[in-house]
């Protein structure tokens, strides 16, 4: 009886043979049934050879499922074209001057200088005219609008910066484009390249001349309103001459001189004062001894009259005397009261005398009292300047702390100005030199270090990794169905799944008699599944091969 023989058996007389032999095995005892149940565990190698069982008996489900997903995921690749993706590396290349020298025009971060970059090469207007140019998207352009054009194309472009020591700093860069065809690719690529180049040159010297424009500007505005306050301060020192507090200490000098000028003036005046009033006292001196003398005269003219006629000689000769001593009398009377001021009137009475000649002493006193006169007259005037001097100067020395609060606020504003107007000059200086290094391309740059390259093996699609994630999900989906049939098959396989269902000892195994007829169906049978798998199992390597040639040569 073969083994075989065993699926005409419903399910019905297995269970009820199955309930009869449990039955038995709870009449035996615990010994011998706890031995019957170890006995029908499982092992692991029990369990890989059941697997294997399963496998072999279902084979052509895990082979068809292996060659069906195989040759469709194949197929769907065939429809789509290979894609070719060219690179290049750009070198963000640092100034060249060092920036102790010449400080740089745009203290951005390169990555956000990257950033911005991508933005003004990926615009609208940059790609519609690569598009254009280079004839992209040819079929999709007949049934696409710009927009998803311009969103394809940004979803090509690869743009990969790569980070330095730090984490904001970027060292370089790589861009890259796909196509469906490598020469494309690398042209398209090479543009891309160029427009990043030219426009981080064009961005970085328009935002140095911007820069330098800007503090220009500021610089001109700054200096007009230097000159302003300069203006203001120059009307204020002007307008308060003296009274400035950098005078102060110049003006409390000329205060001390003028006080001890005023002084030794004074002291002057009164010794000249004093002189006078003793030259005066001297006149008066003087006068009284010509007075006795002219009563003297007087005397001795009455003698000669009591005795001689008036025209007597010596009466005319005494008259003479006594006319020259009343002269000289009224000469000293005039000069004693009023120095200077009857001098004249004095001298023209002396002289209409007859030219008497004048003591010499009476003329020194005379001279020392005119000398005086124009001495007192000269402190006096000397005196009243320096009073008024003194006046002046102390009325600057009063307006000084004024005048020192006042200009605080001009020069406070002026100051200010100027430090501002330095700090614009020194900016403006630096930011055309920067703009100088911009223009001779000697400031931070990108440069290009790997130029674009010509792509051999497509990027897109990965033939053979996809064809083995489609032989790989067959080879799954056929395990899944295989054991889904064998747990949907209650036919008994083996005298083990036999024993396992019905338990012992009701189970005998008989072995398996083939005809001769039977036996030669059975070996044909078998070479014709070799070969069909074997033929199956080929024409998957062959397409796997030809997915890898396709990948390799296009």
């Amino acid at each position: 009886m073969s083994v075989g023989r065993f699926t005409s058996l419903d399910v019905a007389s297995v269970r009820a043979i199955k309930t009869t032999n449990m039955r038995m095995l709870d009449s035996e005892s615990p010994i011998l049934r706890s031995a019957n149940f170890a006995q029908t565990e499982p092992s692991l190698n029990e369990t890989v050879d059941r697997f294997r069982e399963t496998v072999t008996r279902r084979r052509w489900w895990v082979l068809l499922s292996v060659s069906f997903t195989t040759f469709a995921t194949l197929f769907v690749l065939s429809r789509f074209p290979n894609q070719y993706s060219s690179e290049a590396t750009l070198l963000v290349v640092q100034q060249q001057v060092p920036q102790r020298y010449v400080l740089p025009t745009s203290t951005t971060d390169i990555r956000e200088a990257l950033q911005a970059t991508t933005q003004e090469v990926l615009s609208r207007t940059r790609l519609l005219a690569i598009i254009e140019e280079f004839n992209l998207y040819a079929q999709e352009r007949k049934s696409m609008s710009p927009e998803n054009l311009l969103d394809r194309m940004r979803h090509d472009i690869e743009i990969q910066p790569e980070n330095s020591s730090s984490q904001r700093d970027v060292n370089s860069f790589k861009i890259s484009f796909l196509a469906s065809n490598a020469q494309l690719a690398q042209e398209v690529t090479s543009k891309l390249t160029s427009l990043f180049i030219e426009q981080n040159l064009e961005t970085r010297e328009h935002q140095a001349t911007t820069t330098t424009n800007f503090l220009h500007e500021r610089l001109d505005a700054t200096k007009t309103k230097l000159a302003e306050a300069e203006e203001q301060v120059r009307k204020f020192k002007m307008g308060h001459l003296g009274e400035l507090p950098e005078q102060q200490q110049g003006n409390l000098a000329i205060l001390s001189g003028l006080q001890g000028q005023l002084q030794n003036t004074i002291n002057g005046l009164s010794r000249a004062r004093e002189q006078r009033e003793y030259l005066q006292s001297l006149s008066q001196q003087r006068a009284l001894i010509m007075q006795a003398e002219l009563s003297r005269l007087q005397s001795e003219k009455e003698e000669l009259l009591s005795l001689y006629t008036p025209l007597y000689p010596p009466v005319i000769k005494i008259n003479q005397k006594i006319a020259d001593k009343e002269a000289t009398l009224r000469t000293l009377t005039g000069v004693a009261k009023a120095p200077g001021a009857d001098t004249a009137n004095a001298e023209s009475r002396s002289s209409s005398f007859g030219g008497v000649a004048q003591d010499i002493s009476i003329v020194q006193l005379r001279s020392q009292l005119e000398s005086n006169r124009l001495e007192i007259e000269n402190l006096t005037k000397n005196e009243k300047h320096l009073e008024v001097a003194i006046d002046q100067y102390q009325n600057r020395i009063n307006q000084t702390p004024v005048r020192e609060q006042q200009i605080a606020s001009i020069m406070r504003n002026y100051e200010l100005l100027k430090v501002d107007y330095a700090d614009l000059l020194n900016k403006e200086m630096q930011s055309q030199m920067g703009a100088d290094l911009e223009k001779r391309q000697q400031g931070q740059q990108f440069r290009l270090i790997d130029r674009p390259s010509l792509p051999t093996i497509p990027t897109s699609p990965n033939r053979i990794k996809i064809g083995l994630c489609g032989a790989g999900a067959g080879l799954l989906l056929g395990l899944a169905l295989a054991f889904l049939m064998e747990f949907m098959n209650d036919s008994f396989c083996s005298e083990d799944a036999v024993i396992e269902r019905l338990a012992l000892p009701m189970v005998i195994g008989i072995p398996l008699l083939l005809t001769p007829a039977e036996k030669q169906s059975r070996t044909w049978r078998n070479a014709m599944e070799w070969a069909a798998g074997t033929g199956l199992t080929l024409a998957v390597l062959l397409a796997e091969c030809y997915e890898y040639y396709l990948y390799r040569h296009g």
